[in-house]
């Protein structure tokens, strides 16, 4: 299992497809404010409620000059179904074989009824403009963690003008 990275450390690469097929680089993102968020699976309870919570805080988080990258295995074709009737504004990537998800640390082994299998952990991660983790969030509870998240965006975006 790999580590999570910490406040400070490089943010792994991420070069991963949306449901269209185009790539998104997380090394594009140079000089801008990214968050990114792991899941387990589209459509699940708690995914819904985390994904509702990114689209209507979307605006906020958008004005203090970031977007919102959900990451999860699910295929193009789940992730557009799921886009679709949530009506979420921003990107979802598939990291079909959770490279990316294990760089990050959130490919984890669990155990549920006797058996152990891998998953994603659900975690944030905000990347600033430097290409640095600005702020981890290792396990994440869905309700009220959009808010937080912006929370966090607009006080390391004033502390990094100060």
């Amino acid at each position: 299992m790999t580590q999570m990275p910490a406040v400070g450390d490089p943010a792994p690469a991420i070069a991963l497809p949306d449901e269209s097929g185009t790539f998104h680089r997380l090394a594009d993102r140079h000089g801008a404010w990214t968050v990114v968020y792991f899941y387990p699976e589209d459509g699940t309870s708690g995914c819904t409620t985390e994904a509702c919570e990114f689209r209507d805080s979307f605006a906020s988080i958008r004005a203090e000059g970031a977007e919102v990258w959900g990451i999860s295995p699910d295929d193009a074709h789940s992730h557009a179904e799921f886009r679709a009737k949530l009506e979420l504004p921003f990107t979802l990537l598939s990291d079909d074989g959770a490279r990316v998800t294990t760089a990050y640390g959130a490919w984890v082994e669990r155990t549920k009824e006797g058996r152990t299998f891998m998953r994603t952990q659900r975690s944030t991660f905000l990347v600033g403009p430097d290409g640095r983790i600005a702020h981890a969030w290792p396990a994440v509870t869905p309700e009220g963690h959009a808010a937080e998240v912006r929370s966090v965006l607009a006080a390391a975006k004033a502390q990094a003008a100060s």
